[in-house]
C-alpha cells in the first residue's frame, strides 16, 4: 500500500471510528453498477464540509488492492448488496487530493509534481513495465495494463481546486484541463473515476477537455441524493441518541431540497451540534463571511432584491444553465445565485427552478455579510423585528401597522410591493428575529387553501402559534375573516398551546400609513 497507489483503509478506520458515524457505504452500490459502463466518469460537487472526503476514503477502502477490507463493511450497508464480494479490495486505486499537489509544487508545474509523485510509486510496484525516463503517468498505466490485465479506479478529491486557487492564470487551468483529459479520457486501463470538488466541471472558458463526465451537483444530484448530507431519518436517530429537539435541528440546519430527499442535513453542523449539545453556527464558522459577501455585493441588476426576498423567507427563480462553472466570469445575477447554490448557500428546488436560503444557520451568515457596510437600511429592519414581533405578541394592532409601515420605507429602494408575494417577503423580513424561537413556514396548506405565512414556535419557548394573512388594497379584517372562513388553523389542530390570527393589508393609495393590522386570538 501506497501514498497514491492502493492507499489502504486506515482513512476511512478513522471515520468509522468516531463518535458518530453515518452510514453511507449504499454509495458504493451506484458506484458498482457504474464501473466500466459509459457513465464510469462520475464527478460530484458539493459544498466544503458536506462529507466528499470521507466518500473517497470509503471508495478507497472498498476497492483498494492488497488490504483486507471485508470485516470494516460487515454489517454496513453494502454488505447487503449482491454487488458487494465482487468488487471488494479487486482494483488498483489512485487517489489523488489536487490541494496537497496545489501547494506542494513549489518550482514545478502541478502536473508534473503530481506524475513525478505516482510514477515513483508505480515505479517500486512494478519496475520494469514503466521505468523508461521522460514516461508520462497515462504511458505507464497504459503499459500495466497491458502486461497484468488490471484496471485503475482513479479517485481526485478537491479536483477544482486549481481552478478556484488559481483563478487569473487560464494558461494553468488549461494545462491542468489537458493532463486530466489525457489521463482519464478513453483509456482502456480505467475502471472508474470518481472526482469530488465544490464545482462541476463542464464550462471552463471554451475548453470542454473534461466533457466525457457525469455531474451530480447541488442543483441537481440525481441518484446521488442520499449521500449529499444527512437525511431526516438518519438525523431524528441522531436526535434521540443525543438527547437533542429534532424540530430545532430542522430550523438550524435542513434545508438542502433534491427531487427525492426533500430534508438533507448539513453534516458538518449536525455532528458539531449533536457533539456540544447545542444548536449554534458550525459550518458557517469555518470560514469568514467576507466570501459570501464578496458575491452579494456583486453590482447585477435584481441580486439585492432577489437576495433581500430570500431573506424574508421567499424563493426566486433562478436560470442555472447560463453558469460557468467557475468563480471569475459572472454575466448575470442568475450566475452569481447558481454559486451560492454550489457553495451551499442557498438551497434550489429542481423542479421549481427557485433558489431559497435553506435554514437558520445560512441565514445568520447573511446577516453577517450584511451588517459590515452597504446593507444599512435592511439591518435597521432586522434590528427593529423583535420590537415588531413583541408588539403582535401584546395584540398591539396599530404599533404593528406602524412597524410594517417602517420597515417598508427602509425597504421601498430595493422591494417593489406589486402582490401579495412580495407583501409576504417583505412581512417575513419585518419579523426576522421571529426565527429565533419560530420556524417560519410560507404557503402552508390548511384548512381550505394555503395560509400566506405560519410561525410554529419551537418547543420549549412557551410562545403562541401565529398564522399571517395578507391582503393587497383590500382591508385587515378581510385578511382575518379569511382566516377563520378557511379554516386555516385546523393545521395546527394537534398545538396545544394559545394561536394567534394576524390579517394585514396593504393599500398602496396611503403613502404615510399604507399598512393595517387586525389581531385576535384564537378560540379553539
Amino acid at each position: 500500500m501506497g501514498i497514491y497507489l492502493n492507499p489502504g483503509n486506515e482513512g476511512f478506520l478513522e471515520a468509522v471510528s468516531s463518535k458518530i458515524y453515518v452510514d453511507k457505504t449504499g454509495l458504493i452500490k451506484y458506484t458498482n453498477e457504474l464501473m466500466n459502463t459509459e457513465q464510469k466518469y462520475i464527478c460530484v460537487s458539493r459544498p466544503r464540509r458536506f462529507g466528499k472526503s470521507m466518500a473517497l476514503k470509503m471508495l478507497a477502502a472498498y476497492y483498494s488492492r492488497g488490504c483486507d477490507s471485508a470485516a470494516l463493511f460487515a454489517k454496513r450497508k453494502i454488505e447487503r448488496n449482491k454487488s458487494f464480494e465482487k468488487h471488494l479490495n479487486k482494483y488498483n486505486v489512485i487517489f489523488l487530493n489536487m490541494q496537497q499537489f496545489l501547494i506542494g509544487a513549489l518550482r514545478q508545474s502541478v502536473t508534473e509534481y503530481l506524475e513525478q509523485e505516482v510514477l515513483e510509486e508505480l515505479h517500486e510496484e512494478y519496475g520494469e513495465v514503466c521505468s523508461r525516463t521522460g514516461i508520462s503517468l497515462a504511458d505507464a498505466l497504459r503499459r500495466i495494463y497491458a502486461k497484468t490485465r488490471q484496471q485503475f479506479i482513479i479517485l481526485i478529491d478537491e479536483w477544482d481546486c486549481v481552478m478556484r486557487e488559481r483563478q487569473e492564470s487560464e494558461t494553468l487551468q488549461r494545462q491542468y484541463l489537458d493532463f486530466l483529459r489525457n489521463l482519464l479520457k478513453d483509456q482502456p486501463f480505467v475502471a472508474l473515476v470518481y472526482v469530488t470538488g465544490i464545482l462541476p466541471v463542464k464550462k471552463y472558458g471554451q475548453h470542454s477537455a473534461l466533457n466525457m463526465f457525469w455531474e451530480y451537483s447541488m442543483v441537481d444530484q440525481s441518484f446521488f441524493e442520499e449521500y449529499t448530507g444527512f437525511t431526516e431519518r438518519e438525523v431524528k436517530a441522531l436526535c434521540k441518541r443525543y438527547g437533542m429537539d429534532f424540530a430545532e435541528a430542522g430550523s438550524w440546519y435542513d434545508g438542502y431540497q433534491f427531487t427525492r430527499f426533500r430534508h438533507i442535513y448539513n453534516p458538518k453542523s449536525v455532528v458539531e451540534a449533536m457533539l456540544r449539545h447545542r444548536f449554534s453556527n458550525y459550518w458557517t464558522s469555518t470560514e469568514t463571511y467576507d466570501a459570501l459577501k464578496l458575491y452579494m455585493d456583486m453590482d447585477f441588476d435584481g441580486l439585492r432584491s432577489d437576495i433581500i426576498k430570500m431573506l424574508g423567507g421567499g424563493r426566486v427563480r433562478v436560470n442555472t444553465r447560463s453558469f460557468q462553472n467557475d468563480m471569475r466570469n459572472f454575466k448575470i445575477k442568475d450566475d452569481v445565485l447558481t454559486l451560492l447554490i454550489h457553495l451551499g448557500y442557498l438551497g434550489y428546488d429542481f423542479d421549481a427552478e427557485e433558489a431559497f436560503i435553506p435554514n437558520k444557520e445560512i441565514s445568520r451568515e447573511f446577516e453577517s455579510a450584511m451588517s459590515v457596510g452597504g446593507w444599512s437600511e435592511v439591518m435597521r429592519i432586522l434590528k427593529a423585528s423583535e420590537e415588531l414581533l413583541e408588539a403582535t405578541l401584546a395584540g398591539d394592532a396599530e404599533r404593528v401597522a406602524a412597524g410594517l409601515d417602517l420597515a417598508h420605507m427602509e425597504a421601498a429602494s430595493i422591494l417593489t410591493y406589486n402582490d401579495e408575494n412580495s407583501i409576504a417577503c417583505a412581512i417575513g423580513l419585518a419579523y426576522y428575529s421571529a426565527r429565533k424561537e419560530y420556524k417560519m413556514i410560507r404557503e402552508l396548506p390548511v384548512g381550505r387553501g394555503f395560509a400566506d405565512i405560519v410561525f410554529l414556535p419551537l418547543p420549549c419557548t412557551a410562545k403562541p402559534a401565529i398564522v399571517v394573512e395578507l391582503k393587497y388594497d383590500r382591508t385587515a379584517k378581510a385578511a382575518l375573516q379569511q382566516i377563520k372562513d378557511r379554516q386555516y388553523t385546523q393545521a395546527l389542530e394537534h398545538y396545544a398551546g394559545e394561536i394567534l390570527l394576524v390579517g394585514i393589508n396593504y393599500d398602496k393609495t396611503k403613502f404615510d400609513k399604507p399598512h393595517s393590522c387586525a389581531i385576535e386570538k384564537f378560540i379553539k
